[in-house]
């Protein structure tokens, strides 16, 4: 059964409505390349209207008390979960993700809304004593105004629910700029809350040209605050444009997560989660293992294990039943896949196994696994974002600790050992911001997630997030 795909529109002071001129945007689905709906683009006075609701709307959220915001936020955690699957097959056809993860999406994006919920009744203050008799000193949590985020097409849901979750926890309003290729997705979502009673205003929801929004919502006074998951070049870009107009940022960027299996690792753990995490969302994922650094003594045992697993994946449409790999999101990264396996090989890289497109129709590109592969490949220095992993070997484990932090990437890194010696080395020497030893990557709502370096900076779990939301007023009251 195939949910029903629907034309999305901008939602305006908790309305739906087509763009003021019409215009609209083809939405295709990745497993056959074909249009499936259309999607509202934004003029400059559709988004001049809901910067109005956005101003509007925070003012009414910020003096909402914690708890009713955080029951709102919970009802609409709960209808997300009542329509996981609607939402997941929406999700699967226009992002192109196996049924399986598209669902397990939803319902992890409604867990992470529940912890907000929660997290914002502990948005503290405190008192600081004074220095003098008959003054009291406060700091008071204040929300920071009305949010600009922007999302990207890999994680439709959960890339909006991690911004959007301690935005409304915090009492801010929340105007985002979803992925005109995902667009259905993000509105299912938002819509919960419009159903759940949220006030009008306090969400918004814009489509159009990315840089036309940016460039006009972020220097825009009403916005306070910038929030952007993408690249690094087009976050750099945004967070310069957000710093010339003192507008604070959160940037989770781009990664390009290195994978040390040290000599006395446990081979068949690290194929077994590393793999499971490299082809999932076909790659397309910021944390996804990229460089995988392998003892030379271990090596061939790793390349073949995970080459079994490679090939024992079933590549088709998402919502077909057993598909275990989706096509690509877009036609553009068929491309760019390709031409990363073409410098690789020319560069003396080994093709293990994949390596090419499959099929003629849809973005179906096959796992690939590169062994040997040089240094000077684009593989090794810049992210694929795709189902391609590229394996090397080292001799020592302080070379293999250089070599992942040679980059200027920091976002997340993993690490197979046995050894708490080299589990003391690895956790304090590589550079980034999420760290994995003996696993995959779980990331959670209360654990921080972000990057350093280029991968940008704040944090996007834990209350650590709550704080980019968040403005300090210090109050010293003198007793007369």
């Amino acid at each position: 059964m195939t949910t029903a795909y629907p034309d999305t529109r901008l939602l305006i002071n908790n309305e739906w409505q087509d763009a003021s001129d019409g215009k609209t945007i083809d939405v295709l689905n990745p497993a056959t390349g074909k249009p499936i709906g259309k999607v509202a683009h934004a003029t400059k006075k559709d988004m001049d209207r809901a910067l109005e609701a956005a101003q509007a709307g925070f003012l009414v959220w910020r003096a909402t008390p914690a708890i009713e915001r955080a029951n709102t936020m919970r009802r609409a955690a709960a209808l997300l979960r009542e329509r996981a699957e609607q939402i997941g097959r929406l999700l699967t056809q226009e992002q192109g993700k196996p049924f399986a993860e598209a669902k397990g999406e939803v319902l992890a994006g409604a867990g992470i809304i529940e912890w907000f919920a929660d997290e914002g009744l502990r948005v503290y203050g405190r008192i600081v004593p004074a220095r003098v008799p008959n003054v009291q000193q406060l700091v008071i949590k204040e929300p920071v105004g009305p949010i600009a985020a922007f999302t990207p097409w890999n994680f439709p849901v959960n890339q909006v629910v991690r911004k959007l979750g301690a935005a409304l926890g915090t009492g801010c309003s929340f105007l985002l700029k979803a992925p005109e290729e995902t667009p259905a997705s993000p509105a299912a979502l938002l819509q919960c809350f419009v159903d759940a009673g949220l006030p009008k205003g306090v969400l918004g929801l814009l489509f159009g040209s990315p840089a036309e929004i940016s460039e006009y919502l972020i220097p825009h006074p009403i916005i306070r605050k910038v929030t952007f998951t993408g690249s690094t070049a087009v976050g750099k870009q945004l967070a310069a444009l957000a710093g010339a107009h003192m507008k604070r940022v959160t940037m989770e960027l781009g990664g390009h997560a290195p994978v040390i299996v040290a000599e006395d690792a446990d081979v068949e753990l690290a194929v077994k989660a590393t793999a499971a995490a490299k082809f999932r969302n076909a790659g397309q994922v910021c944390i996804s293992p990229t460089r995988f650094l392998v003892h030379a003594d271990v090596k061939d045992a790793f390349v073949s294990a995970f080459v079994k697993h490679a090939e024992s994946l079933k590549l088709g449409d998402g919502l077909s039943d057993g598909t275990t790999l989706g096509p690509l999101a877009n036609a553009r990264r068929l491309t760019a896949m390709a031409q990363v396996v073409e410098d690789a090989a020319a560069k003396g890289a080994k093709v293990a196994t994949g390596g090419a497109r499959v099929g003629s129709e849809g973005n179906f590109f096959a796992p690939t696994i590169l062994a040997d592969v040089p240094m000077n490949a684009s593989v090794f220095n810049d992210e694929p974002f795709g189902p391609i992993a590229a394996i090397r070997t080292f001799e020592k484990l302080e070379d293999a600790i250089t070599e992942a932090n040679r980059l200027p990437f920091g976002l997340a890194a993993y690490a197979y050992t046995r050894a708490y010696k080299n589990v003391q080395l690895l956790s304090n020497q590589i550079e980034a911001g999420m760290v994995w030893i003996n696993q995959a990557a779980t990331p959670t709502a209360e654990f921080p997630f972000g990057g350093v370096k280029d991968s940008g900076y704040g944090s996007e779990g834990g209350p650590e997030a709550m704080e980019a939301y968040l403005n300090s007023k210090a109050v010293s009251i003198t007793a007369v």
